[in-house]
């Protein structure tokens, strides 16, 4: 197949505001500001790009090793380094302006005014379609994993960003560290959410026995890969039933997603969008072949729309 721009409208999805010509986005943190990925493929084929999250300030992160590979995952603990807000909005926000695909723009804080100011900035930022509140961070010893953990504090912030935020859709990403993954989804809607992602890394450790030492710096970070993905599909499946189809609110699966299949089992569990992370670690192209096998996908199975799938789980 040429471009995929040319792919039927059956692939096409709404996440809130935003319109995506088909349902495969990046994942937040795996392809950094878009340059990164682009030498592979046109990002115009995605439905949406996601960038890594923004602070306010530039961040380093953590000191390496902050990187482990595991058994059908990976471990990172990055500590959302970043560029900082001035310098994306002067310089990598205009390069992705011009490449024909909804800009996402995962943000991150370690205060309730350091998220409503960055996304203030973004909602009027031209470009920029959606906001993705990164309250579940793993790895970072302040602000998002706080928050992300109750109910009381994803209120808290949901509600000031929304305030701050009007024009460009919000997108609350959850993490999956939590003991009712339900009741903060409906924490999220009823602050303002237009849509979930979920989920974020799963807190996890590696270990260098030969050294008895914790493999990553920061000791502990989030896991990643095909390792999580039976997780991420349990919580889709029970955010989709138990908050998010009652309110009409789009899920974007994350965790895992590697083939076509695993896209579709996310679109069925009740996910209307789905972002590709670890994946592209492995394949950078994964993204575009990801979108042609959804495609074929509803060829072979004569569906006229891929939101026919989108929480169409039998039994």
């Amino acid at each position: 197949m040429g471009g995929l721009q040319t792919v039927s409208a059956a692939l096409n999805v709404r996440v809130g505001k935003i319109q995506m010509r088909n349902p495969v986005m990046t994942a937040s943190g795996t392809a950094g500001y878009g340059p990164e990925l682009a030498q592979f493929f046109d990002l115009a084929e995605l439905g949406a790009f996601v960038t890594k999250a923004i602070t306010l300030q530039a961040r380093e992160g953590h000191e390496p090793p902050r990187l482990a590979e595991t058994r059908a995952g990976m471990i990172n603990a990055i500590g959302l380094a970043n560029v900082g807000l001035e310098v994306f909005l002067a310089e990598k926000l205009p390069w992705l302006r011009s490449r024909n695909v909804p800009v996402i723009v995962n943000v991150a804080g370690s205060t309730i005014d350091e998220y409503v100011e960055v996304a203030g900035r973004l909602d009027e930022a031209e470009g920029v379609a959606g906001l993705e509140l990164n309250i579940s961070c793993p790895n970072v010893k302040k602000g998002g994993m706080e928050f992300g953990r109750s109910a009381e504090g994803l209120r808290e912030v949901v509600s000031a960003v929304r305030r701050a935020a009007r024009r460009t859709t919000l997108l609350v990403k959850l993490s999956p560290n939590v003991t009712d993954i339900v009741a903060m989804a409906r924490a999220a809607i009823e602050s303002g959410a237009e849509g979930l992602t979920l989920i974020n890394t799963l807190s996890a450790m590696a270990i260098d026995a030969r050294r008895r030492r914790p493999v990553l710096s920061n000791v502990f970070g989030g896991l990643s890969g095909p390792a999580i993905k039976p997780v991420a599909l349990r919580m889709v499946y029970e955010v989709y039933r138990g908050a998010a189809q009652a309110a009409g609110v789009p899920i974007v699966g994350v965790g895992g997603i590697q083939y076509p299949t695993d896209a579709v089992e996310f679109l069925l569990a009740g996910a209307t969008a789905v972002q590709v992370g670890t994946a592209s670690f492995v394949d950078p192209a994964c993204c575009p072949n990801i979108v042609r096998g959804i495609a074929d996908y509803l060829r072979q199975n004569q569906l006229s729309a891929v939101t026919d799938l989108v929480g169409a789980l039998e039994g």
